[in-house]
């Protein structure tokens, strides 16, 4: 489930690309007071998304702007819904906006299916896996490193297939085993995002990508509709990983 969030800006403001941190903290905000006023404190999945403000641009005092929060957690949304009808100006940063609408939306998949990322898809490849896929010794970190077109695809779509029914699982309390989530793919970009953690700058090294299904059947279907909502990849809860119909 999602809610479209209208605003308008209330000054003349420069667009923060550094928004990130500041619209988690804005979201956990909103969640203070209802029954999920501790989930910033929970380890591991959030299952919470958001897009970026968009259109991306600096604004001039009146125009308008749009963001989505998503969730497969109805009940979470409907709380964000709730604290928003309190809510008549939404700061992040410096950018400052009064809220003029709130919408939900419901997504609804054809068989025939294409999504885009709207936000840079994030995958790390871990330590143990170096080998596997073939990372130069040069490139190789503690921990991980970023995937990027250089390095193996199917560590890509492994990392990306597993991380979503891992989280479809999770939420649901199934057992759903897939390998071949997913059809086509078409790589758009690579992306760097300058991201504040713990009070730390990190660049996050992400994607843009268009995923196709020409006959999609229907636990595919709900795993992807559950992806449009809880995010593809990692760190959605920074604004990572939200997608759209096409």
């Amino acid at each position: 489930m999602r809610l479209l969030i209208r605003l308008r800006a209330e000054k003349n403001q420069c667009y923060d690309y550094m928004y990130h941190h500041k619209m988690q903290g804005f979201i956990y905000n909103l969640l203070r007071d209802s029954g999920y006023g501790k989930l910033h404190d929970k380890r591991g999945y959030k299952f919470f998304s958001f897009s970026n403000i968009f259109p991306i641009k600096d604004m001039e005092e009146g125009e308008t702007a749009n963001f989505i929060i998503a969730s497969p957690d109805r009940s979470l949304v409907l709380s964000l819904k709730a604290a928003l009808d309190d809510v008549d100006v939404m700061k992040i940063g410096e950018m400052s906006f009064d809220v003029v609408g709130v919408k939900e939306l419901e997504i609804r998949l054809k068989r025939h299916l294409r999504l885009l990322t709207a936000t840079p898809l994030i995958i790390r490849i871990p330590e143990r896996n170096y080998e596997r896929y073939g990372i130069p010794e040069n490139e190789r970190k503690a921990r991980y490193v970023y995937w990027r077109p250089k390095y193996s695809f199917e560590a890509f779509v492994k990392q990306l297939t597993e991380n979503l029914v891992k989280k479809f699982n999770e939420f649901y309390g199934t057992d759903v085993c897939i390998h071949d989530l997913f059809e086509r793919f078409v790589f758009r970009r690579t992306t760097a995002t300058n991201v504040v953690i713990g009070g730390r700058d990190h660049v996050m090294i992400g994607s843009m990508w268009e995923f196709i299904w020409h006959d999609i059947d229907e636990i595919r279907r709900k795993i992807i509709a559950f992806g449009m909502d809880t995010g593809f990849g990692e760190r959605n809860s920074l604004g990572f990983g939200f997608v759209n119909s096409r």
